[in-house]
């Protein structure tokens, strides 16, 4: 039987973020700050999210975004998360150990 694992404010680093709910909250660009959707892809460098049926690609290192989850919404500095996905998972959740 799988065991079913909770996304938390201090486990986020080392999980998936596709199909979260993410709003930016800060952005060197200020005309980002406002953006909201889901996420639907991650690169090293990226986070693409589907907003009101349009794809915005919004670079990590200059954006800040609170993702939505059960527990809460959370604060992710998208700078702390400049690795492609598979190898932040590893990184984050050898840290979380």
């Amino acid at each position: 039987m799988a065991k079913h694992y909770n996304i938390t404010k201090k486990n986020i680093w080392a999980h998936e973020l596709i199909g979260l709910k993410a709003r930016v909250i800060e952005s060197t660009d200020k005309g980002r700050v406002g953006i909201q959707g889901v996420i639907i892809d991650e690169t090293k460098n990226t986070i693409v999210l589907e907003s009101a049926n349009k794809i915005k690609v919004l670079p990590k290192k200059e954006v800040v975004l609170e993702v939505e989850l059960e527990s809460g919404k959370v604060i992710l500095d998208c700078k702390r998360i400049m690795f492609r996905p598979e190898d932040r998972i590893k990184v984050f959740w050898r840290k979380a150990l």
